[in-house]
C-alpha cells in the first residue's frame, strides 16, 4: 500500500465521521454515544449475558472508565439503571430502564430507518466490506499507537 492510498483512508474515515454529523440532531442532551451503548447492551442482554460495565469496554474497545462515566451520565437521565448482584455487592449490572428502550427504539426506526430506502445502492457485501476493513483499519492505527506510546 502506498502513503497516497492511506492518507485517502483516513481522508474517508473522517468524512464517515462527518456522515454521523449530518443525521438529525437527537433529543436534548443525548450524545450518539448513548445510542451505541443502548445497541451494545441490547444485544448483550439478547445473548443472555446479565452485563457490567467491563462487558460494554470489552464489546465498544472502549476504556473503563470512559464506560463507567458515560453510563452514570446515561443513569442520572434514566436511560439506564445499575443493580447490585445478589451474590456479591461489589458486582454490578447495566440494564435499560423503560426510558433507554424507547429511545433506542425511535433511534433505530426514525433515524436509521429512514435511511434504508436511500442506501439501495450499497450492497450487503460492500456494506460488509467496508465494516470490516474500517474494523480492521481501526486495530492496526490502536495497535500504532500503543507502539508510540511508549
Amino acid at each position: 500500500m502506498t502513503t497516497e492510498k492511506i492518507k485517502r483512508m483516513l481522508d474517508a474515515c473522517y468524512q464517515a465521521k462527518r456522515i454521523r454529523e449530518l443525521l438529525p440532531p437527537l433529543p436534548q442532551g443525548v450524545t450518539p454515544s448513548y445510542i451505541q451503548y443502548l445497541d451494545n447492551i441490547h444485544a448483550l442482554e439478547k445473548q443472555g449475558i446479565q452485563v457490567k460495565i467491563s462487558d460494554i469496554s470489552d464489546v465498544m474497545n472502549l476504556p473503563r472508565p470512559g464506560v463507567t462515566r458515560t453510563v452514570k451520565e446515561m443513569e442520572t437521565k434514566g436511560y439506564l439503571r445499575k443493580i447490585s448482584s445478589p451474590d456479591d455487592g461489589r458486582v454490578t449490572y447495566i440494564s435499560i430502564t423503560e426510558e433507554g428502550r424507547k429511545l433506542s427504539q425511535k433511534y433505530n426506526e426514525y433515524y436509521f430507518g429512514e435511511l434504508v430506502p436511500y442506501l439501495s445502492e450499497i450492497s450487503e457485501e460492500e456494506a460488509d466490506c467496508m465494516i470490516r476493513t474500517i474494523e480492521k483499519f481501526y486495530q492496526i492505527m490502536c495497535e500504532r499507537r500503543n507502539h508510540y506510546d511508549k
